[in-house]
Order: C-alpha cells, then sequence, then structure tokens
C-alpha cells in the first residue's frame, strides 16, 4: 500500500525521493505517531513534501488516494475488538467508585469459579459477568478496587489482585551512565577495602626507607592490591508498576555495577517468592530456587531490595495471594526469611515518598522491613548505605 502511495504523489507531479520514501518507513517503523488516517497525513506531509507551495497539490493527491482505498474495503467489514473494548471503557467519578464493594479473598475466587461455570458469551460494559470496560471484579479494561484481571491489557488502574495472561518483562539495563553519577558517590559510603591477592602494586613509603636503610640502592617493595570487598545481593522488582520507575532503577542499577566488585543480581515481581530469576526473557525456564539462593549466600552479604511495593495485601498476607501464580506460602513468610538469612538488608523504594503512606501493602513491607526502606534519591541512598555499613 506504502508503495502504491509513494507512485501516486509521484503521478500527482509531486518530487517525492526515495530517499524521502525510506524516511517515512523507518518512521513508521518508530511508532513516532498513533496509527491514524490524520497522523499518517501530518506525517508522510513532513516527511515526503520539501516546499510548502507544494501542500495544497498534496492535499488533492492524499484525498484521492484515501477515497480509493475506502472504495476498496468491503461494505461490512468488521470493527476491530480493540474499538469495542475502547468504546466501553468507563471513566467512573469517585463516588461510584467508592461505591463498589470489595469481595475479600475467599469470596472472590468462589465468585470467579462460579463465573467460569455459569458464563457462556461474551459481555461488555457490566458489573457481574467475566467481560470488558465494566466494573465487574473480572474481566480487564474497566474498573474494580479488587478483581482478577484476564484476557486484555488493564485500563491503568492497576488494582486486580490477580492477573491470568503471559506476561514479559526486559531486564534493567546496567550499562547507563548518564543521571547515575550522583548514586554512585552515595553508594560508596558502603565500600570497604582490604589488600587481598599477590603483591603486584608499589608501595613506595616501604620502598623509600628500605632504599635508604640499604646505602641508597633500590630496593623495591610490593603489596597486594586493594579491593572493595563488600558483597552485595540485589533483588530487583520488574514489571507492573515498576514501569513506571524504569529509568531510574536503571541509573541505580548502573552505579551499582560500578561501584560494588562483588555484586550478584536477581528479579522478583512485586514480592520475593519460592524462586527468583536472573534474565526476564528466560524467567519461565529458568529459575532459582529461593532456598538455594538462602544457602549459596551466607550472611557476609549485604541484601539490597529494589522495589516500589505496591501491590494487593494479598500477595503479602495470603497464600495464592502472587498477582501471578499459586503461592503455598505468603511473601511475608519470604521477606522475614531474607531478613533472617541476611541481617544486613534496606528496601530502596522509587515511588516518591510522599506517595507512601496512601499505600496499604507499602507500610505493611515497611512494618516487616523494620522501618529500613529508603527513598532512591541521592539522601536516601546515603542513609541506606550508612545502615548497611553498621
Amino acid at each position: 500500500m506504502l508503495i502504491d502511495f509513494f507512485y501516486h504523489l509521484r503521478a500527482h507531479k509531486l518530487p517525492v525521493s526515495v530517499q524521502e520514501y525510506l524516511t517515512l518507513l523507518e518512521a513508521l517503523q518508530a511508532r513516532l505517531m498513533p496509527p491514524t488516517v490524520d497522523d499518517f497525513y501530518h506525517l508522510a506531509r513532513m516527511t515526503l513534501v520539501k516546499d510548502e507551495t507544494l501542500f495544497d497539490r498534496y492535499d488533492q493527491a492524499f484525498a484521492e488516494f484515501h477515497r480509493t482505498l475506502e472504495a476498496a474495503l468491503p461494505a461490512d467489514k468488521e470493527i476491530p475488538l480493540d474499538w469495542l473494548i475502547k468504546e466501553f471503557q468507563k471513566q467512573l467519578t469517585p463516588e461510584q467508585k467508592a461505591a463498589i464493594d470489595k469481595h475479600g479473598w475467599s469470596k472472590l475466587m468462589e465468585l470467579f469459579k462460579e463465573r467460569l461455570k455459569e458464563q457462556n458469551e461474551r459481555h461488555a460494559g457490566g458489573s457481574k459477568w467475566i467481560g470488558t470496560g465494566g466494573s465487574s471484579p473480572f474481566g480487564h479494561g474497566g474498573y474494580h478496587p479488587e478483581g482478577i484481571r484476564l484476557g486484555g491489557p488493564s485500563a491503568g488502574n492497576r488494582t486486580a489482585v490477580k492477573v491470568w495472561e503471559k506476561r514479559e518483562f526486559r531486564d534493567y539495563d546496567d550499562q547507563q551512565e548518564l543521571g547515575t553519577r550522583n548514586f554512585k558517590m552515595a553508594l560508596r559510603r558502603l565500600r570497604r577495602f582490604a589488600r587481598e591477592g599477590a603483591a603486584l602494586e608499589l608501595d613506595l613509603d616501604h620502598t623509600i626507607s628500605s632504599t635508604a636503610r640499604n646505602a641508597g640502592f633500590l630496593d623495591l617493595q610490593m603489596i597486594p592490591e586493594r579491593h572493595n570487598t563488600v558483597k552485595v545481593l540485589m533483588l530487583l522488582d520488574v514489571g507492573g508498576s515498576m514501569d513506571d520507575h524504569i529509568a531510574r532503577v536503571e541509573e541505580l542499577f548502573s552505579a551499582a555495577r560500578s561501584e560494588f566488585r562483588h555484586l550478584e543480581v536477581y528479579y522478583f515481581h512485586n514480592c520475593p517468592y519460592e524462586s527468583l530469576w536472573q534474565r526476564n526473557s528466560r524467567r519461565n525456564a529458568e529459575r532459582f530456587d529461593t532456598w538455594d539462593i538462602l544457602r549459596k549466600y551466607n550472611d557476609d552479604w549485604r541484601l539490597i531490595i529494589v522495589g516500589d511495593a505496591t501491590m494487593s495485601p494479598y500477595e503479602l498476607l495470603q497464600p495464592g495471594g502472587s498477582v501471578e501464580h499459586y503461592n503455598k506460602e505468603t511473601g511475608a513468610v519470604w521477606l522475614q526469611r531474607l531478613l533472617e538469612n541476611w541481617p544486613k538488608a534496606v528496601w530502596l523504594n522509587p515511588e516518591p515518598a510522599a506517595y507512601w503512606e496512601y499505600r496499604q501493602s507499602i507500610a505493611i513491607v515497611q512494618n516487616i522491613m523494620h522501618k529500613r526502606m529508603y527513598s532512591v534519591t541521592v539522601s536516601g541512598l546515603e542513609q541506606a548505605m550508612r545502615q548497611l555499613s553498621k
């Protein structure tokens, strides 16, 4: 279609070059605009038309090409499903949201099983059935203060206590350099140096004194290099609400890679449970048993957990409360085990501290961590590093 569009413009005496056409393709591949006719019109005009005096000719050519496409479409064309979903999405008032009852974990699961047995057709915009765009606790694209999301994307409310879908996460980039300098300076408060290994470094002071005692004959004295001996185990929350904090966490991760010689990193989602992983692209195939990790790293290691602690309270307090799988033991139990194994531990939260008091899950994690939660700011990192240095 785009090749036809290119030749159509050339047929209308518009001097469109192959290089400009390739630029248009690159812009479309980069998704610089929403997929609408109006946005494509402006993007194509910006990349293909070099002279403002040719805008009228371009408008006429574009309108003719658009009419040709419309005529070629079948009369009974199907409306895309995502259009229907958007149509049914509701913008509820705060009063309407407050009027929607929470069911609690046990009743929510019972109701979900009942709906699965009873429902045999698609629903949208309702308050009971599994559907889209409504206020039912089951489905997607709508709102409920305590529901189960399945079959599609979130409407952005982030109130689901369970999610049934395959979710893909991306590893944090540890090579980010811009904006990491202040984080590096704060993390350096934790570094401790010791001389270890072979004697590879010149000891200037002892060389001078030894040479003087040796009647001026040079007597080189060597000592082992100084190495940072601090060992850090870092657990990173990824996906979901953490997508809002990717840039800041990548800066922190990059600074930690630079400052700590002994750094081991694992990922989790919302709360650490019975398994962790090191590569998000392989998280379903390559998982590490948390018990094995507890045994692998002794109490010489410092534990740093990075996450916004923003989740359903059920994920921390209820067996089976994990948003992605059935966990036999609660998140609170696993967090307590981590703290018992690594007494020197802190939680770094990229969520602005002003919002913490409005998140019930953050208060629960704060209590489990014995108030050792710090913001991902320079001052917050300095406080955390002082805590880990004790």
